[in-house]
């Protein structure tokens, strides 16, 4: 599935300028932050999404700290091939010349700056860019003098500009490439050491303009070379992301991104499927907005339908059942899983199962119903849970079966790059269904029920629901000063990001 909607591609309008030094693991990750967000742009389609992501000027901002890396290291990377010719010096005739050896030593990126382009993508914009190099020359004169010795060559006032395409690759990832781009250099001056440097001094403006177009001609190859970089990071956005053994989530894009002045918003599909069986849910997702915040990097929305179909996928699974048996109930409640127990609020248990042991089964009969109201999430289950009596040949004998109706209160918490959650019982309800040892009174079960179900069921369901579902994230992202908050059919998380390693 991945992003098999990317037909088209989009341009990203990029300038290059200022530059921290981050560790140089972090190098490649450069534009990756924010080319995550922009490489859905090319996807359109009417369906609302399950989940939204919006990228905000702070998290640009960050995006280009780590982008400057990239661009500088690939400018470190300028390979100036060795120079020679043949130089009329007044007062001396012809002179052969070489300039040879020529390394990259210093690289610098003072003033960049990302701005967002409503309705297009980013522009990067770098100017008063600055680098100096080091090589030796040689000179040979009036047919038999020989010299040689070093130089120094500073270059400066360098702007570079470009244009990003995003489309898709044959799996449905995004790939991006620089389609166009232009490079500039202010100045170039040459500094010639030792032996006969005064001759070279005397023809070094030639030099200096040779240089300078050697160094523009490579600018923009080695750009391309940076954006090309970033792609082997793009595959590892998790488009279709394995929670269990039960069920997958897929983050393709459902619709083209919404680009102001201040913010990235885009739409991710945003529903759980079971593993290898994408069936639609029969339901389809409602319209939901995300506030004007600004304050962290990322926020990101789940909405209700994306609950719901993470109930439905596990509900068509047969994952919402459980066995209950007295060695999980606690060792120091009163209450056992035996016919002398229930005996004692059902009589006719104890006559027809004298001294046995009982289970329960507990299962769905419809998937939860979750509702996100202000700061509140409740999650409304349906079920059976039917009690046997196990016989001494490990057969079960049918006793009762119960009509089970609960609500839960939820809350939920981000854990690494997870969305994680807990509940609470609110409420249980119980009705009989079909009663296999003669009537009696249900209201009589409903502590011993409450308890089984506070004493086992809850906590088991809690463990699972901490080991969360994986949110949508490209390589090692790591999701920090996070905040988790309940609105009227969606959550909002707000995240700032770092990339480690």
């Amino acid at each position: 599935m991945c992003l098999l909607f990317l037909p088209q591609s989009v341009l990203l309008a990029v300038t290059v300028t200022h530059q921290d030094k981050p560790p140089a693991a972090l190098v490649k990750m450069s534009l990756s932050f924010w080319l995550l967000v922009l490489a859905f742009i090319s996807v359109s389609s009417s369906t609302n999404p399950g989940v939204k992501v919006r990228l905000t000027e702070k998290g640009l901002e960050y995006g280009r700290q780590l982008g400057m890396a990239s661009i500088q290291q690939k400018l470190k990377t300028i390979k100036i091939p060795d120079i020679s010719g043949k130089q009329s010096v007044k007062g001396i005739g012809k002179v052969q010349y070489s300039l040879s050896n020529m390394q990259i030593v210093n690289v610098g990126l003072p003033k960049s700056a990302v701005d967002l382009v409503p309705d297009t993508g980013i522009r990067l914009s770098i100017d008063d860019a600055f680098l100096t190099l080091q090589g030796d020359w040689r000179v040979k004169y009036l047919r038999i003098v020989k010299d040689s010795g070093s130089f120094d060559l500073n270059v400066n006032g360098i702007t570079i500009s470009t244009s990003i395409a995003i489309k898709s690759d044959e799996t449905g990832r995004p790939t991006v490439s620089s389609v166009s781009c232009a490079a500039t250099v202010a100045s170039a001056h040459i500094k010639f050491h030792h032996g006969a440097s005064w001759l070279y001094n005397l023809f070094s403006k030639f030099i200096d303009k040779s240089l300078r177009n050697t160094l523009q001609k490579q600018m923009c190859p080695l750009v391309a070379d940076a954006v090309s970089d970033i792609n082997p990071h793009l595959k590892t956005l998790n488009v279709i992301a394995k929670v269990d053994q039960y069920a997958e989530i897929e983050y393709s894009m459902v619709s083209s991104p919404t680009v102001s002045n201040s913010s990235i918003d885009l739409g991710l599909k945003g529903e759980f499927y079971n593993v290898g069986k994408h069936q639609e849910a029969p339901f389809s997702p409602t319209a939901f907005y995300l506030p004007p915040q600004v304050n962290n990097m990322l926020y990101i929305g789940v909405s209700a339908y994306t609950a719901d179909t993470a109930a439905f996928t596990y509900n068509k699974a047969g994952a919402l059942s459980l066995y209950i048996t007295d060695d999980m109930i606690p060792q120091s409640s009163p209450i056992r899983l035996n016919t002398r127990t229930f005996g004692t609020f059902i009589p006719q248990i104890a006559k027809l199962y004298p001294g046995l042991m009982m289970k329960l089964l507990l299962a769905t009969d419809k998937p939860p119903i979750i509702t996100f109201g202000s700061n509140n999430m409740t999650i409304q289950a349906s079920g059976v849970v039917t009690a046997y009596a196990i016989q001494p040949n490990g057969t079960l004998s049918p006793l009762f079966a119960l009509n089970v109706a609960t609500s839960v209160s939820a809350k939920v918490s981000v854990s690494g790059t997870r969305l994680a959650g807990a509940v609470t019982l609110n409420k249980m309800d119980l009705t009989l269904r079909t009663s296999y040892v003669g009537e009696f009174q249900v209201r009589t079960l409903d502590s011993v029920l409450q308890m089984v179900v506070k004493a086992v069921v809850i906590p088991k369901l809690n463990v699972k629901l901490a080991q969360g579902y994986p949110l949508p994230t490209i390589g090692k992202m790591k999701l920090v000063n996070t905040q988790v908050k309940v609105l009227k059919d969606y959550m909002l998380i707000g995240t700032d990001v770092q990339f480690t390693g």
